[in-house]
């Protein structure tokens, strides 16, 4: 059965607003509540039709009253962030944390929710050299995250199993998406491939698996619609090296020692070009890639993006033009093979 009333949070940022107007322009969806602290944009905000703007802050306890007069029986919560955001990291963490437990809170108090869909990261899984190929969703992270973004992902899916214990009659769905990227997403991956000079760290070559945002907003829609409980992995086909990306963007690499990162990311950070954080540094050496069988199998949804494509559209969307000529970065390579070649 579908859903009537739906809540979604995080409708100033691009994941949350979409999806809120998607669902206002089902039929099948009586009401849509878009929840956030901040206003849409204004082409956003028309792109949300019918859906209603409700200013709240999900930390604050009063969006109970919210979920309880309007009766949601559904709940969206796609506002947990990775970007900075005034008021520096404790902001984004009390908003991430305190915000999910605030309204996992609220929707255990109300009767009428019957399903709860959140928006998870990757993540979880961490970042290093004892890592799997490929993550299932069973399997647990060889270093558990320590700080930043991911430290926050592992404590909210924590809050989210507790209320599924708590709330057994609730059909609980948590998506654990691979990095976003596309023309229209604003995010680490999407700045760092943009400068000219990409900086990496001499000796690793990590494997990206990325996510088309068309397809992260197809797969929130579906859980949103459906009933479809679980710990689901999202991510598209196949991989990327860091250094093949690279290439494709038509940018240089620029190897920078281990050492030398930190103040390096420090500088980035602090120049606003690119948000560097620690677990971020350690996904950019090792990389992580995803088992997506059971968003197959299980969940009913193939992305319609391999990463290879998802990459390339993002690339195509965002117009970033070769620093260097494809050609002599080939012919470049191709020298350096040779030369390698007749050294053995």
């Amino acid at each position: 059965m579908g859903p009537n009333v739906v809540l979604v949070t995080g409708v100033s940022r691009f994941l949350g607003g979409h999806l809120a107007a998607r669902l206002a322009a089902d039929p099948g969806v009586e009401r849509v509540l878009a929840v956030d602290t901040e206003r849409p944009g204004r082409d956003l905000l028309r792109r949300m039709g019918r859906a209603e703007f409700v200013r709240a802050d999900i930390r604050n306890p009063l969006i109970a009253k919210v979920i309880s007069r309007a009766g949601v029986d559904t709940v969206v919560h796609a506002a947990v962030n990775s970007r900075a955001a005034p008021g520096g990291r404790s902001a984004v963490k009390e908003m991430n944390v305190i915000g999910t437990m605030q309204l996992l809170a609220a929707c255990q108090k109300a009767p009428s929710v019957r399903r709860v869909v959140v928006r998870s990261t990757s993540a979880v899984y961490g970042a290093s050299s004892r890592d799997p190929a490929v993550f299932t969703e069973s399997m647990m992270p060889k270093d558990l995250p320590s700080s930043g973004y991911a430290k926050d992902a592992v404590e909210i899916e924590g809050y989210v199993r507790a209320f599924g214990r708590r709330r057994p009659d609730v059909a609980v769905t948590t998506l654990r998406f691979s990095d976003l990227i596309g023309p229209r997403i604003d995010a680490m991956l999407t700045r760092y491939f943009a400068m000219p000079v990409v900086p990496v760290v001499l000796g690793f070559d990590a494997r990206l698996q990325l996510l088309h945002a068309e397809d992260a907003l197809a797969v929130l829609e579906r859980a949103a619609l459906a009933e479809l409980p679980g710990v689901f992995n999202v991510g598209g086909d196949g991989v990327l090296m860091l250094s093949q990306a690279i290439r494709r963007a038509g940018r240089l690499p620029m190897p920078v020692p281990g050492p030398a990162m930190s103040p390096l990311s420090r500088f980035f950070r602090g120049s606003r070009l690119v948000d560097f954080s620690p677990e971020q540094m350690r996904y950019l050496n090792y990389g992580r890639v995803l088992d997506t069988a059971k968003l197959r199998t299980e969940f009913g949804y193939t992305p319609k993006w391999t990463t290879r494509e998802a990459f390339d559209d993002y690339v195509r969307g965002r117009g970033l033009r070769p620093v260097v000529d494809p050609d002599q970065v080939l012919a470049a390579e191709r020298g350096v093979g040779d030369v390698l070649t007749r050294l053995r």
